[in-house]
């Protein structure tokens, strides 16, 4: 591979826009904090086709890019805690999410009638950006307190029940079929926790502990081995992978729970170097490669379809939260944070594309959409926070 291959020069691209994305957030953060993941969408929109075209679309990158969100995905499984949100943090965001679907599904039939894309519309809004969100939310130090409990909870279920619902209605046209295959997907990653919990032979024990600053590396590469059967078995099962890896981060947060705090925050680190360090941003920065700008421009009419999912995020994700919190003084951030929703609709908007369903115009005022709701209601969340907690 010669240095003026393009395939080098679209990963140069890409590298440098998710290298650069944190100082811009971090330069402009005086004046407004925007997440680092709405700079790497634009970065990458301005080094793609639509503008620069220094960064186009291929098979290598494109790999990369969905291993990317495989990974946030198992970031977000991994951040479960499953002692921490069960009770009523969990059965409200269990309540909630079915509400959002009905509400949702309901809206893509208005939208766009009952047809695939009204599918694909009204799924795409029953999300939540919990892989997004959940960084401010530990930043702001809420992440051990109730309330975090709380968001980690509405945002699991804003993250799993689509994912689970993709799998059911847009992947295959058998859904009972699709169905029983999600059970017997469930009792392998049961079989797949409870042999996680188990005691593991003293020797592997040994070893991830002595080579966690080594070359070796096992812990980490016995993690990787873990995400990529899940993706496996989800991809041999015909379910959309993001099942699989989802099932991994819960399994990997099991296996290692009992290992020691100095032990458990070594392994989490290297992880998070592997996802929010390189995985992750090539995945955000390829979506922007990929944002249709273009055909939204030829039909302008389609902007006015950005406002009007930014509001029914709020109405078919934050409406429901709302009102099974209505006990929880800090219910409306919460409800922002529900409202939040971006990685899942690229995917699923995606989706829609590639079957020629939804027009590529609609995908993008919804990934517009995605990325102002990232933008606006975490901050308002964060500054109705920190003024009740000054009150």
């Amino acid at each position: 591979m010669g240095m003026t291959d393009p395939v080098l020069g679209t990963f140069v691209a890409i590298t440098a826009a998710a290298a650069l994305a944190p100082l811009l957030a971090d330069g402009v953060q005086r004046w407004i904090r925007i997440p680092s993941v709405v700079l790497e969408i634009l970065l990458g929109i301005l080094i793609g086709p639509a503008l620069l075209g220094w960064a186009a679309q291929g098979t290598v990158v494109d790999a990369i890019s969905d291993f990317g969100l495989a990974m946030l995905m198992f970031l977000a499984g991994y951040e479960i805690d499953f002692q921490r949100v069960k009770g009523s943090p969990l059965k409200r965001a269990v309540q909630g999410w079915a509400v959002s679907l009905a509400l949702g599904l309901g809206a893509g039939l208005l939208l766009r009638g009952a047809t695939f894309s009204g599918l694909v519309v009204g799924l795409a809004l029953t999300t939540t950006a919990l892989g997004t969100t959940l960084p401010m939310v530990r930043d702001a130090g809420l992440l051990p307190t109730g309330f975090g409990a709380r968001v980690l909870a509405v945002g699991a279920l804003g993250e799993f029940g689509p994912i689970l619902a993709v799998a059911i209605l847009l992947t295959d046209d058998h859904p009972v079929r699709t169905i029983v295959l999600i059970v017997l997907f469930a009792v392998i990653a049961l079989l797949g926790a409870w042999a996680a919990m188990r005691p593991r032979p003293p020797k592997i024990s040994r070893m991830i502990v002595e080579t966690l600053g080594t070359s070796a590396q096992l812990a980490v590469r016995l993690v990787m081995l873990l995400v990529v059967v899940m993706l496996w078995i989800a991809d041999a099962f015909g379910l959309d992978v993001l099942l699989g890896a989802f099932s991994a981060g819960i399994i990997i947060r099991l296996a290692i729970s009992a290992a020691g705090e100095e032990v458990v925050e070594t392994i989490e680190s290297k992880l998070d170097g592997i996802g929010y360090g390189f995985l992750i941003p090539f995945f955000f920065v390829m979506s922007g490669v990929k944002f249709d700008l273009e055909a939204l421009i030829d039909e302008p009419v389609t902007l006015l379809t950005i406002p009007v999912v930014l509001v029914l995020f709020l109405l078919v994700r934050g409406a429901p939260t709302h009102l099974l919190n209505r006990d929880d003084p800090r219910r409306v951030p919460l409800a922002l944070f529900a409202s939040s929703a971006l990685p899942l609709v690229v995917v699923i908007t995606g989706i829609g594309v590639d079957s020629g369903d939804l027009k590529p115009s609609i995908a993008a005022a919804m990934i517009a959409a995605g990325m102002l709701s990232v933008l606006i209601y975490p901050l308002i969340a964060l500054k109705r926070l920190r003024v009740a907690s000054d009150g």
